[in-house]
């Protein structure tokens, strides 16, 4: 017996040598690693335009990875013995060894773009009729979510068997009244919008080009004119076109009586 006892505990002396001799080998290179790694700063360019790139991954053979902001600026870090690249547009550049970088705060790459790289572009006018259409079409279940509540549900003339009852509570409906979240989400989705779309509206009637036409104003005045005289969407809706210009010469007469008024108020101070 006495036997067993120190054969099972020369067993777990060894386990525990063995763990200890595993937790301190991997800690040596992994501290020698951290010691070798380095901050690698630079900017990525356009070989003919000179602009800084943006969005442009930058990786390394040891699995680091990011991507240049607006300014073409990245940080990375990088091994002695590793090697960095650079892609954009799904094309990548030569891979330079990190022991040939001379300057680690500003390594500087200049990138040819060519035409044939950037991706198709197909404009499509904007029509406000047509967006606000394809908008309540993509979002239709949303636009047309109403609150649940007790409802009858009537049986379908197919499935109709003689004798029994035909007409019942809708259980879908009672059971999305309990469904307090989803509800929520769904009413706040539906109010956001709605209200885009209101904005739209406005922005698609209330133009800077009808506004400037009628008033003469621009630049910041103009802006703040719009600001201050915005119509709200349940004033602007039941009117057309003539009323809207209407109110927009005397939204422009009441604005400039007020400007006269701060102007002269401002004179009799500084006499």
């Amino acid at each position: 017996m006495l036997s067993v006892i120190l054969h099972c505990k020369a067993r777990l002396l060894k386990i525990k040598l063995l763990i200890l001799l595993f937790i301190f080998v991997g800690c040596i290179p992994a501290k020698n690693l951290r010691a070798q790694n380095v901050k690698l700063n630079g900017t990525v360019y356009d070989y003919f335009s000179k602009k800084p790139l943006d969005a442009v991954t930058v990786q390394t053979s040891t699995g680091s990875r990011t991507i240049t902001d607006s300014t073409g600026k990245f940080v990375v870090m990088v091994a002695k013995k590793d090697s960095v690249w650079f892609s954009y547009l799904s094309k990548n550049t030569q891979k330079y060894p990190v022991d040939t970088i001379s300057d680690f705060s500003n390594f500087e790459v200049a990138l040819y773009v060519a035409a044939n790289w950037l991706p198709a572009v197909k404009v499509r006018n904007s029509n406000y009729t047509f967006d606000s259409l394809q908008n309540r079409m993509e979002y239709a279940k949303v636009f047309n979510f109403r609150k649940p509540g007790l409802k009858l549900s009537s049986a379908s003339p197919s499935t109709y068997v003689p004798g029994s009852v035909t007409v019942g509570l809708d259980l879908d409906e009672l059971i999305n009244m309990f469904r307090f979240r989803r509800n929520r989400q769904i009413l706040s989705m539906q109010e956001r919008l709605i209200q885009e779309e209101q904005d739209k509206y406005i922005n698609h009637r209330f133009t800077k080009y009808l506004v400037q036409k009628l008033t003469s104003l621009s630049g910041p005045q103009l802006d703040t004119f719009m600001a201050i005289c915005r119509p709200s969407y349940e004033l602007l809706q039941p009117m057309n076109d003539i009323e809207l210009g209407y109110y927009i010469q005397q939204c422009y007469k009441l604005y400039e009586t007020k400007n006269k008024a701060e102007n002269s108020l401002f004179q009799k101070r500084e006499e």
